[in-house]
């Protein structure tokens, strides 16, 4: 497992990514409608889920699989995954965007909203942001608000099954509207902010949003 404060190590999907910031690749200068249209631009539809990592995929068991919530909160939270799922659960059916062009509609998911993880935790006045960790190293960013969308939930199931490992499991972050490198792999632990700190791919090049259907790819956008 990665050092929680070190960087995961470079690799060919970091380099590619990076240089396609760098040229603004897949940008398509349309605008959307997202009331007209489910496609937002620039994307493709694929119906299967394909794979994208920083080349560690780590192993984490249910059994061992923890969730540390701290920070700027009244109630800090760590939970093993019987505490986690004994929770509230909730069902959600969504869309994926994937900032590398490829859409997946449909997406059956099951876990903690995010919306009842905010009653647990009770975020002070002054928390804006969420910082999420994962057990590669990955870190990325989100306001508070797109945090606690509606749709937004902390999944340990997808399409009835256990989420597979290669898609984030036991445990992964799924916001919707956003580019679904906002929603973090193999989650270890949530912190909350009252002042924004940059992400894994953010501070190399790619929005600190990431909403599709303004296509906010790369931090110029």
């Amino acid at each position: 497992m990665t050092d929680d404060n070190e960087p995961p190590p470079e690799s060919k999907l970091t380099r590619s990514k990076e240089r396609w910031a760098r040229e603004g690749r897949f940008l398509t200068g349309k605008i959307s409608r997202p009331e007209d249209q489910r496609l937002p631009p620039g994307q493709h539809l694929t119906k299967d889920w394909p794979t994208l990592d920083l080349g560690l995929t780590p192993n984490i068991s249910r059994e061992r699989w923890r969730l540390d919530v701290y920070g700027v909160v009244e109630q800090p939270i760590f939970w093993d995954f019987n505490q986690f799922t004994a929770q509230p659960q909730t069902k959600f059916l969504s869309d994926i965007h994937c900032v590398t062009t490829w859409s997946r509609y449909d997406n059956q998911w099951e876990g903690l909203a995010t919306r009842d993880l905010l009653m647990a935790c009770q975020p002070r006045d002054e928390a804006r942001f969420v910082v999420l960790h994962s057990h590669d190293g990955y870190i990325t960013n989100l306001s508070l608000e797109d945090f606690a969308a509606e749709d937004a939930l902390l999944a340990h199931s997808w399409s009835g099954q256990p989420l597979e490992q290669e898609h984030g499991g036991p445990v992964r972050l799924v916001v919707p509207h956003l580019y679904f490198w906002k929603s973090a792999k193999w989650l270890q632990s949530i912190e909350f902010l009252s002042e924004d700190a940059l992400g894994y791919w953010e501070v190399r090049g790619y929005h600190n949003r990431g909403d599709p259907w303004k296509e906010e790819r790369y931090s110029g956008d």
